[in-house]
């Protein structure tokens, strides 16, 4: 399969999304150490996911994450919710492939699509949501410069138990782009 890199880091680069990938999205949301992380947390057929990557383009932009010296798809990430008249969009990741947990992909991933939004679409403001539980993303966006705007108390139910959905945002102005150099820098 060819897929076009679009946005290139060191670890990875963000692709868009293939239909021949299905099966294996359709593999981490069935999988409960993916989904548990995600919103909706259920099984999804091979042909469920395969009309919602038919469809995700047509209000959002989204990526399939890959390791950039093999190919190999690890994940996906994305920007929902775009308000071009605010300049705001909500902002999605995971990392399907548990191998590549804590290894700084999935925040070098972040910073690819954050540069992405912010110095390509001139989006202001990218907000996200977290389940309180999942300390890993939450430091991970840490890292990238979002910090904690509100919370939806006792707003998941999961495990027979309720968690706080966190809130959070960053702005254009607290980004620093590694990636993007603006035209006429050197």
């Amino acid at each position: 399969m060819k897929y076009f890199k679009q946005l290139t880091g060191t670890k990875c680069y963000l692709s868009p999304p293939a239909l021949e990938d299905a099966a294996l999205y359709c593999q981490w949301s069935n999988d409960l150490n993916v989904s548990r992380y995600l919103e909706p947390s259920f099984s999804l057929t091979v042909e469920e996911e395969t009309e919602i990557l038919k469809n995700l383009h047509k209000e959002n932009k989204v990526f399939g994450i890959h390791d950039i010296n093999t190919d190999k798809l690890i994940g996906s990430c994305g920007l929902h919710e775009i308000n071009p008249v605010n300049q705001t969009a909500m902002f999605g990741i995971f990392i399907g492939d548990a191998g590549y947990w804590n290894k700084g992909v999935g925040t070098e991933a972040a910073e690819l699509c954050i540069d992405f939004a912010f110095n390509v679409m001139n989006l202001h403001n990218l907000y996200l949501y977290v389940y309180e539980y999942n300390k890993r993303a939450i430091a991970s966006y840490k890292k990238t410069g979002f910090t904690v705007s509100g919370k939806r108390r006792e707003g998941r139910y999961y495990a027979g138990k309720r968690h706080d959905i966190i809130i959070m945002d960053i702005l254009r102005s607290e980004f620093t782009s590694p990636f993007i150099i603006p035209l006429g820098v050197k």
